[in-house]
């Protein structure tokens, strides 16, 4: 079920690589947050704190590194060569770049100005991004389930950032709107159709690829996507029309469809060929276990009294989705994927001059390892600070630094492919 990789259709590395490297110091700037929010981050889900964190992480480090990985992945995987590639990562960066500074500081102000900035910056980025990457697979049949799933996830982004349009915009003042409905829809289309559609879309093609494990079956492959689509728009509809029982059954549906995909692939993980696992392996376990957990927890509060009356089961549920999970997730492709990528491209501009570095040396493993551990300290700390909020602090101070030292070993890939590119130059320029 692997696709076809088109390696020589990618797009300039600068292009992804703007992403990756900023997606850290929006997690620097979540861990600074919650140092000096404290407590305040850990009381409800809708405390000002505690939302400009959410966005800091979904809206900053997590939007940077999966657009990043779209304009790298629909050439090579899809053949959607995307016209202009790197002019229009240079604008979308740019303004999502803006947009998840600002909205943060939205949040923590409720200056209306700010939200309809914030607003402004989303809708430009958004829409270029969505209608280049719309243009660009425009006529490419979904051939499989990479693809398919590709097509869906942008119409999932579309979606999120139209309903985080509104909302932004509804609490500058414009409009009347029902915040919290819109809340959880945003989430459902922003973490399931969004996130969790791009997730196995690339899943399909980098788990078997990088894990060295049998392919996603196919019946799962060609389904699981399109019906998380379904789902969620069925959950929509029956949500916004009042049919609350029939809206949580399709909602349990939809916990269900996901936690296939987390249990599916840690059962092609024991499977792997690899003789002991690497980071890239340990974050993509952890990350699945954490989406394991919080399904779990989830549908614990919906069916046990004493959870549900727990004020902290929403924050330990976005602690273990998004941190947990997505965080992690992404923590454990940037180290395969940029120096991957560094590789390619040196080996492509070095042809008959010289080889380029073997992958390992670009990103050095032991660093890796150690930034991986100090990861997964934070995250230990954030769980923690759910049932002691007076840990905040500790735990903001862990993030700050494990996000400082992702973005010191993604800076240490970009020394390693400017000094080989130096070498290249220097060895053409001899006689």
């Amino acid at each position: 079920m692997q696709a076809l990789l088109s390696y020589d259709q990618s797009p300039p590395i600068t292009a992804p690589f703007r992403f990756f490297l900023t997606a850290p110091v929006f997690g620097v700037l979540a861990g600074l947050l919650l140092v000096w929010s404290g407590p305040n981050a850990f009381l409800s889900r809708w405390t000002p704190e505690a939302l400009a964190l959410t966005h800091l992480i979904t809206a900053g480090f997590m939007l940077q590194v999966m657009l990043g990985a779209l304009i790298q992945v629909l050439p090579v995987v899809a053949g959607a060569n995307m016209a202009r590639p790197l002019l229009v990562a240079s604008l979308v960066h740019a303004a999502i770049t803006l947009g998840g500074l600002v909205l943060p500081m939205a949040f923590l102000t409720f200056q209306p100005g700010m939200f309809i900035f914030a607003t402004v910056c989303f809708i430009s980025g958004g829409l270029l991004f969505v209608g280049a990457s719309a243009w660009a697979m425009r006529g490419i049949p979904a051939t499989g389930p990479t693809i398919n799933g590709l097509k869906i996830a942008v119409s999932g982004l579309a979606v999120t950032i139209a309903i985080g349009v509104a909302m932004s915009l509804g609490l500058a003042g414009w409009f009347n709107l029902p915040l919290l409905q819109l809340a959880d829809i945003h989430l459902v289309w922003g973490f399931v159709v969004w996130s969790l559609g791009l997730l196995a879309a690339v899943a399909y093609v980098v788990v078997p690829m990088f894990q060295i494990t049998p392919s996603y079956p196919d019946w799962f492959g060609k389904q699981f996507v399109p019906a998380a689509l379904a789902l969620a728009c069925l959950w929509t509809v029956l949500g916004s029309i009042g049919f609350e029982t029939s809206a949580f059954a399709v909602g349990l549906a939809l916990a269900v469809a996901a936690a296939a995909f987390a249990s599916l692939t840690l059962m092609l993980q024991k499977r792997s060929k690899r003789s002991r696992f690497d980071t890239n392996q340990h974050c993509w376990r952890v990350a699945m276990v954490s989406i394991l957990a919080a399904i779990s927890l989830w549908m614990a509060s919906a069916v046990i009294p004493a959870v549900a009356e727990w004020p902290g089961w929403p924050l330990l549920c976005g602690v273990l989705l998004m941190f947990g999970g997505f965080v992690s997730v992404i923590t454990g492709m940037l180290y395969k994927i940029v120096p991957f990528l560094a590789w390619l491209h040196l080996q492509n501009r070095g042809q008959g001059v010289l080889l380029a570095p073997n992958m390992k040396k670009i990103i050095d493993e032991q660093a890796m390892k150690r930034q991986m551990i100090s990861h997964f300290a934070a995250g230990t700390l954030l769980v923690l600070a759910v049932f002691l909020p007076e840990s905040a602090r500790p735990a903001g101070v862990a993030v700050a630094v494990s996000q400082a030292w992702l973005l010191r070993n993604l800076w240490s890939a970009v020394r390693v492919f400017r000094e080989h590119c130096r070498k290249i130059e220097m060895k053409r320029a001899k006689p």
